[in-house]
């Protein structure tokens, strides 16, 4: 990386991870050394139509640079044209994703706990009990009493479930509350019981769950997956132009990541020459950068508008690149 300041010159402009193990490597070899960065910026692919190399690895293959310190990917193709130190980084490639915005507050957002057919069958089950607990109330003879008791004779009788108390009788007790209403017969009881339990173990689920609604706040995921990256259009992804990223897709023989390949080869615009470029793209949103996981991990640590999404897709290393049999 390159430092602030900008009144530094040579070596002196450079800081980070490899530039640390460069200087630990020369004060162990007793080497001095000069950096500077590529014309092109690109770690080096080679182009399948000439056969050529550019960025870094056309550089060693030409012997301008003696060594390569960077965080360059060893893969079989740059191996047969420049040689690479052992590993001294495991990585793979992730997805870099802009963390999905919270869900907007709603009026109605108090019935979000429980789906819109639990909603609709819990109506509908108010309504069929309200009604036979009308029709069951009106056949049976326990439930019609005489509204004076003082005259036997009268020859009038009442029943306490009629229609509007039926539907009244099951709402109060569907929100556990108390009702001058008591079912009198056997029947009309064991309704009520049935249905005291039945609200018993709805309202029982629905706090938790509005608890639970409440406490975790839920995110809009539009991608879950390498697959369900590769399976959608309306996301845009890409990688990072001449790197081992995309020589990954380019050569893989796996139809998930040959079809990714075809989406961005038929889309340049996808490809960004730096992974700054890269992280400015996820951030202004609609847009997935397929980065290597060391530099995916620095990013997410230092902005929490970001995220990575599923595992990795493989597993390499970084090596140092030297020119062909000059391998230390």
């Amino acid at each position: 990386m390159i430092k602030a300041d900008k009144n530094l010159t040579g070596n002196d402009r450079f800081e980070g991870f490899c530039i640390d193990l460069l200087k630990t490597i020369a004060d162990l070899l007793g080497f001095s050394y000069e950096l500077y960065i590529v014309p092109d910026k690109k770690f080096g692919a080679e182009n399948t139509s000439t056969g050529e190399w550019n960025g870094l690895v056309r550089e060693i293959i030409d012997k301008t640079a003696d060594l390569a310190v960077a965080p360059m990917t060893i893969n079989y193709a740059r191996e047969s044209v420049i040689d690479f130190t052992k590993p001294y980084m495991n990585l793979g490639i992730g997805i870099l994703f802009k963390l999905p915005k919270s869900m907007p507050s709603r009026l109605f957002s108090f019935m979000s706990p429980l789906a819109v057919d639990i909603w609709i069958y819990v109506l509908a089950a108010y309504a069929l009990v309200s009604l036979c607990m009308f029709i069951v109330a009106r056949f049976s003879p326990y439930e019609w009493t005489n509204p004076h008791p003082c005259f036997s004779d009268s020859g009038v009788m009442e029943n306490q479930f009629s229609l509007a108390n039926s539907f009244w009788f099951t709402i109060v007790t569907l929100m556990h509350q108390g009702c001058d209403l008591n079912p009198k017969a056997t029947s009309t009881r064991i309704i009520g019981a049935m249905w005291w339990f039945f609200t018993l173990i709805m309202i029982s689920s629905y706090t938790a769950n509005l608890a639970a609604f409440l406490t975790v706040e839920r995110m809009i995921t539009p991608i879950e997956s390498v697959e369900d990256l590769a399976e959608q259009n309306k996301i845009a992804y890409g990688t990072l132009e001449g790197g081992s990223t995309m020589t990954f897709f380019r050569d893989s023989k796996i139809e998930t990541y040959q079809k990714m390949w075809r989406f961005m080869e038929n889309r340049p615009s996808v490809f960004v020459s730096d992974y700054e470029e890269g992280i400015k793209r996820v951030l202004e949103g609609n847009y997935a950068f397929l980065m290597e996981s060391t530099i995916l991990d620095y990013s997410v640590q230092r902005d929490c508008n970001l995220t990575q999404v599923g595992g990795l897709l493989d597993s390499k290393g970084y090596g140092i690149a030297t020119p062909m049999g000059e391998r230390f």
